[in-house]
């Protein structure tokens, strides 16, 4: 028996998880990872609403699909952020408020706070989701930035979150931050300085997302054995990138997505670069044994198709490490 193949429900905010639920089943998924916004998974519902958890999970188990963890990556943004109109977009209207931007700030991390204690309703003992950065306009270093510039990101970044965390130790919870370009921590470096600006507190981990490493030129396998002890989560998503040189590169040149000019895209799972044979043997070395969840992308092909195909792609690759040497009957 292998992990729990789940689909994370964020790219499929647009349908009912009573809709939504019948096709993940069909589709041969295990469970499935909710957002917290469109229709799957609220907040403050969960918080206020006598059954809604239980009814979340009836709706799933009538498809027999299981739930293992939430995500609010949209909230969690505002966290850290320098907020401006493209927040109003992806926050909850309470969180919005008058969008002042020190108050969207502490109404966000309000509302994190408030996450972890409807995931201890609902059940799950992990939290996916992103932080946000003071500092990620400060990337490229010109007009010259201070080291200072840097810490005072980190500082800010630790202040916020120590908060929210608290309250997921309160609970026995863990929040798994997708590492990512626009958050305070997007690759390992990046990751490491996260880490010490948490003291290393058990609470804060990684949704591991190898799709946000191969095109930057990241060691997506590195990751997973640097930070072994705190991949809390798993996001199975691929990514292309071009081996020749192109019009836009790794920043994308303002261009959207299925642009030909671009240098890299995501890919439905097995169609892009990454190596999910050695992410399987990676994982399977950490004793990683938590869901692996289908994170669907790609510009160029039907959803549902993608969707489907990506659950046997993960199936497939996925397989238990090895109890024993090959060779160990030679020493019997």
């Amino acid at each position: 028996m292998g992990r729990p193949v789940t689909l994370f429900t964020g790219q499929w905010a647009d349908l009912s998880l009573d809709d939504l639920a019948p096709k993940a089943s069909e589709w041969g998924y295990d469970g499935l990872e909710l957002a917290c916004w469109g229709d799957h998974f609220d907040v403050q519902r969960a918080l206020n609403e006598d059954g809604y958890c239980d009814g979340r999970k009836e709706i799933l188990a009538k498809h027999g699909l299981s739930v293992y963890s939430i995500s609010n990556h949209l909230v969690g943004q505002a966290v850290c952020d320098r907020i401006d109109a493209r927040h109003q977009a992806i926050l909850p209207g309470h969180v919005w408020g008058d969008g002042n931007p020190e108050d969207v700030r502490i109404r966000a991390a309000e509302e994190m706070k408030d996450t972890a204690r409807a995931a201890a309703k609902l059940g799950v003992d992990v939290v996916n989701g992103f932080t946000g950065s003071s500092i990620w306009h400060l990337l490229y270093s010109f007009p010259p930035v201070s080291q200072e510039m840097i810490d005072t990101g980190y500082a800010d970044f630790a202040l916020r979150w120590n908060g929210i965390l608290d309250v997921f130790d309160e609970l026995g919870l863990r929040f798994a931050l997708e590492v990512h370009p626009t958050e305070i921590a997007f690759d390992i470096a990046s990751a490491d300085r996260a880490l010490e600006a948490m003291g290393c507190r058990e609470a804060f981990g990684f949704n591991y997302d190898p799709s946000h490493f191969g095109y930057q030129g990241v060691d997506y396998l590195q990751f997973i054995d640097r930070f072994a002890d705190r991949i809390y989560h798993v996001h199975m998503k691929d990514v292309w990138w071009s081996k020749t040189l192109t019009e836009a590169g790794v920043f994308g040149g303002h261009t959207e997505f299925g642009d030909p000019r671009r240098s890299w895209e995501f890919r439905s799972l097995g169609r892009g670069c990454l190596d999910f044979e050695e992410i399987i043997r990676a994982l399977n070395r950490i004793g990683y044994q938590g869901p692996l969840s289908v994170e669907w992308e790609d510009g160029g092909m039907h959803r549902e198709h993608g969707a489907e195909e990506a659950c046997a792609f993960v199936q497939r690759i996925d397989f238990p490490t090895s109890d024993a040497s090959f060779d160990d009957a030679f020493s019997k």
